[in-house]
């Protein structure tokens, strides 16, 4: 698996997944009627910030990444990301490799920290790979995620420093 920086070329690969996931409202916050162009808009990122493709040895788009800032000014020493797999491709070690590109990313680019801002707690296999790379949990916003079939859940804030 090569990770490389996303092209506009890629974006007819990625959006197909990136529809699909929105959708179905169970992960990310963003609005379930996102239409492409502002999706697009929303994921490729400009510098100083970050959007990058996974994508396998025939060139197949299996996932992305958007690496950013989380905040500005005095609070823009913090990275965060949001990352995307196409479900064809689960569990072969996408979402792994994304998250150790962006977390080596944000050492490399000076930032003290990493901060996910809105993880689902019903997302257990993102929690898990997390937690895994040493993000940890650090507060929960209670009901702050209205998930399609389990009603009102948690929404995760969690940490990483990085120095």
């Amino acid at each position: 698996m090569l990770i490389r920086e996303a092209t506009a070329e890629d974006w007819p690969a990625i959006w197909p997944f990136f529809h699909e996931i929105v959708a179905a409202g169970e992960t990310l916050t963003y609005p379930l009627h996102l239409g492409e162009d502002d999706a697009r808009e929303w994921w490729h990122l400009s510098a100083p910030n970050r959007t990058v493709v996974a994508v396998d040895d025939a060139g197949t788009v299996l996932g992305t990444a958007k690496m950013n800032r989380n905040h500005m000014g005095n609070g823009s020493h913090i990275a965060s990301a949001t990352y995307l797999v196409d479900p064809k491709h689960s569990g072969r070690g996408v979402g792994r490799a994304l998250c150790e590109y962006s977390v080596a990313w944000a050492r490399e680019a000076g930032f003290r920290a990493m901060q996910f801002n809105a993880v689902v707690e019903t997302n257990v296999h993102a929690v898990k790979l997390y937690r895994s790379i040493g993000f940890e949990v650090i507060g929960t916003l209670p009901e702050g995620f209205n998930h399609p079939t389990q009603g009102y859940v948690g929404l995760h804030i969690m940490h990483l420093a990085l120095r």
